[in-house]
């Protein structure tokens, strides 16, 4: 049978939840309609839905019709729990949107045409109360081609004749169907609706089931089933938790199937470590009720026990994450708890609210010892303070809230970021470019891989995702800003991960600091429904919050005014409304975006924040010199970079910016080490070492090399350091390393020089320090915990007393540390260079 989510969506009070009682009613899954207004109804079964008459959670319930298996998802409709319709939304297959048709297209129903538009949600348009509206479906219809799509097309009172001509005006295709049979053949409306171009419409009532099995009858013969892949995959859209305490994944198989004792891994949102656990249970719900089931496939609905750390939008198996939210809070609130209650003691429980709504950001601030909450309105408030009762018997109060504020930048600059402690390195350049309004943030890179290996470019930007960037004038988020990853630097030997998460945070941080920053507040939409006498009132209003509107518009005996207004003047102004208009006033308010505050200044006073004392936030960088890592302050970071202004470096043919080496380098020359020595430790005892003269004929140049002497060989350097054996090792290391032995058994057995070659196995699990010969050349690997330059150092010191020794390596620490110990250095290009000459020799003298 044919398989679709269907999700029903409506203003507040539009009669959704009605409607799905009737469809449930027509389907036969329920033997009489409840009523909201009896707290009967089959999906808002919670004690909170019912006392309030609203929709507060998503809740599922299948039903099915003809040869159609219906998933049903009844989605809130108060704008203060839209966070939880539009999660809904990224697992449907159909939207219905529901229209009253004493109200008409209301400001909320606008927000969820164009969220349907944003996730490209092929949809229905069910206009329920007919049964009492005083406008005719004529002047319904006219207001939705106006304020939604001309795509709109009535299928319960238009004549059939009349409605085939509009239909085939919607497409080429179309026109030629109603040309050659007189009619749009069907696959072809189904094409236009999984299109968007076309939005069958259905007048009726919910209430007394009037049109609702019409409804049915269209939705079986206008949907098709979605083709989905062999591969699993599904989509998380919602977290909960039952009667008895189990935590429940709601999820929407998108690929392939899903069986109960299914082991899944999956990475949480918070933390890199991946996670294993397996599938205890499957469930699919109706209602309060669920059955059991042992396995569920693509296009199918149900809750998943067994998994820990999922979290809304995520993807599992071949299904990505989703995009982040559209719709946020614009208020945040600091939580009172009663006496006796310890702020770190409630804090785990209203996480485990925030894992149901992320959008909740739960945040602890251990300067204050306060916890914040940030919330969509006053209902979501006393809901959320009925729930935290209700759950964890607390009695909780907010404080008035206070505005969450964005920041951007204008234009575009450089950041630098630099973290190098002792035995670390990390360099990145990011280029912070401001967006349009509403983009959010966006990551890309433009670094080649020939300079920064593909593995620390996904780190860095993987870094850049995880954390929520503050800016420096209020330290609000930062929104609206595109981050491209410029260039970047590694050690071979002393880069971790942790490293360019450093240099990443402090890249940001710094750009920002030399960025202008601009300050973004939060704005409301707003339909104002009014009587006439009042409309001046409303104007001047309007005016005076700092907003903008539209022509009024007369609905019967009302005005009707949309625009915005910022969410700071427009706080309290429903009060306001039913006083001067005696309670005959409607505001309703949704989020609107953010855009360039009014008031900057005496904002960024109020706040008081000072980005350069923000510790977790530092824009400075950390060098190092001397053996010791200090502190370089923002504005002086570009003196000490080790890498060029990318934004100044040249591009290759790709387009990729190519990394600039500066002088300043962490390789450091011989007349430094050696002042560097001198200084610290007194002069330096050596036999002179002087470079290798070019001589015409072979058999002079192998009498240079039978001077005899012990060569300690960087392994893993010289490997990282030549292109041929860096290709190698890439695909095969252990392949990369017996090349190079090969090369140093030749090199060995013409020059006659003991030859020792070290490999690190610092970070090795187990590792014990094996030693071993092959053909003359001994190899070591150093044990856990013995880095290279450790073993070096003391080979080169115990050995170097009586014999000539030559380290090779271009490490600036084991170039040092021979230094000490008064034994040759020489870098690895230059002994690449060596071993090529040796070769050549090798075959000119057979």
């Amino acid at each position: 049978m044919k398989k679709a989510v269907l999700g029903i969506l409506a203003h507040v009070d539009a009669g959704k939840t009605t409607l799905s009682e009737s469809l449930l009613y027509e389907s036969g899954v329920i033997r009489r309609l409840g009523r909201v207004d009896h707290r009967d109804t089959v999906l808002d079964n919670h004690k909170i839905e019912r006392e309030r008459g609203i929709t507060v959670f998503s809740k599922m319930a299948r039903l099915r019709w003809g040869d159609m298996n219906i998933t049903l998802l009844d989605t809130p409709g108060h704008s203060d729990f839209s966070t939880e319709m539009e999660r809904a939304l990224q697992v449907l297959d159909y939207a219905v949107l529901v229209i009253s048709g004493t109200d008409g297209v209301q400001a909320h129903t606008e927000t969820l045409w164009s969220l349907l538009e944003r996730y490209e949600i092929p949809s229905f348009i069910f206009i329920t109360k007919m049964d009492v509206s005083a406008m005719g479906h004529e002047a319904i219809l006219s207001e939705l081609h106006s304020r939604l799509s001309e795509g709109c097309i009535d299928f319960t009172h238009q004549s059939e004749e009349a409605r085939q001509e509009q239909l085939a005006l919607l497409s080429d295709a179309a026109l030629e169907s109603y040309d050659r049979c007189g009619s749009v053949d069907d696959s072809e409306l189904r094409r236009l609706i999984r299109q968007r171009k076309l939005t069958p419409c259905v007048f009726g009532s919910g209430l007394k089931d009037d049109g609702v099995s019409d409804f049915l009858a269209l939705l079986e013969r206008l949907t098709e089933e979605e083709k989905y892949p062999s591969a699993f995959g599904a989509r998380v859209f919602k977290i909960a938790r039952d009667d008895s305490g189990n935590r429940l994944t709601y999820i929407k198989v998108t690929g392939g199937s899903l069986r109960v004792r299914t082991e899944l891994r999956y990475g949480p949102l918070h933390g890199t470590e991946a996670l294993s656990e397996k599938v205890n249970q499957l469930r699919l719900y109706s209602g309060a009720r669920y059955e059991t089931a042992e396995s569920v496939e693509a296009g199918q609905v149900c809750a998943v026990l067994g998994l820990s750390a999922t979290w809304p939008g995520q993807g599992l198996g071949i299904e990505p994450d989703a995009a982040s939210p559209l719709l946020e809070p614009v208020l945040g609130y600091r939580v009172s708890l009663p006496k006796g209650v310890d702020a770190r003691q409630a804090l785990p429980k209203l996480r485990l609210l925030e894992e149901e709504d992320p959008q909740l950001h739960v945040v602890w601030e251990a300067e204050t010892g306060e916890i914040r909450i940030q919330l969509m309105g006053e209902v979501q408030i006393d809901v959320l303070r009925a729930l935290i009762k209700e759950r964890f018997d607390m009695d909780v109060q907010f404080d008035t809230g206070s505005i969450l504020y964005r920041e951007t930048v204008r234009g575009a600059v450089e950041g630098v970021g630099h973290y190098e402690p002792l035995k670390h390195y990390a360099e990145v350049h990011l280029l912070i470019e401001e967006l349009p309004l509403g983009s959010g943030i966006q990551l890309c890179s433009a670094v080649s891989e020939d300079d920064l290996a593909l593995n620390w470019q996904r780190l860095i930007l993987t870094h850049l995702e995880e954390r929520q960037h503050r800016g420096v004038l209020t330290g609000s988020p930062l929104t609206d800003v595109r981050i491209t990853l410029l260039s970047g630097r590694a050690h071979l030997k002393h880069t971790e991960g942790g490293d360019f998460r450093q240099a990443t945070y402090r890249a940001v941080r710094q750009g920002l600091m030399q960025a202008e920053s601009v300050l973004l507040e939060p704005y409301y939409s707003f339909r104002l429904e009014i009587p006439a006498e009042n409309l001046g009132r409303a104007l001047s209003d309007i005016r005076l919050m700092g907003g903008e509107h539209s022509a009024p518009d007369l609905l019967g005996e009302r005005m009707v005014l949309s625009g915005s207004a910022p969410v700071a003047t427009m706080a309290g102004y429903l009060t306001e409304v039913l006083a001067y208009t005696r309670g005959r006033g409607r505001l309703s308010c949704y989020p609107g975006g953010y855009r360039p505050c009014r008031n900057t200044e005496a904002v960024v006073a109020a706040r008081g924040y000072e980005p350069e004392k923000d510790l977790e936030h530092t824009p400075d960088s950390v060098f190092c010199a001397h053996g010791a890592g200090f502190n370089v302050k923002w504005n002086q970071v570009p003196e000490y970079m080790h890498l060029e202004s990318a934004l100044r470096a040249p591009k290759a043919e790709d387009g990729s910016v190519k990394s600039v080496k500066r002088d300043i380098n962490t390789n450091i020359d011989e007349r430094e080490l050696e002042a560097i020595m001198t200084r610290e430790f007194g002069p330096i005892r050596r036999s002179v070492y002087s470079a290798p003269t070019v001589r015409s004929a072979p058999a002079e140049e192998a009498q240079r090399y039978r001077k005899k002497e012990t060569l300690i060989v960087d392994g893993y350097n010289v490997i990282f350091a030549w292109d041929e054996l860096k290709k190698l090792a890439a695909d095969d290391l252990d392949l990369a390393r017996q090349q190079l032995l090969e090369y140093l058994v030749n090199y060995r057995g013409f020059t006659h020089n003991d030859v020792v070659l070290i490999f690190d196995a610092y970070r090795v699990s187990g590792g014990k320090g094996e030693r071993g010969e092959e053909s003359g050349v001994r190899v070591a690997y150093t044990r856990e915990g013995e880095s290279a330059d450790m073993y070096i150092e003391s080979l080169s010191h115990e050995i170097g007393r009586n014999e000539q020794v030559r380290v090779v390596t271009s490490d600036s620490l084991i170039r040092l540390s021979a230094l000490r110990s008064g034994v040759l250095r020489c870098s690895s290009q230059e002994f690449i260079n060596e071993l090529k000459d040796v070769q050549k020799l090798i075959r000119q003298h057979l």
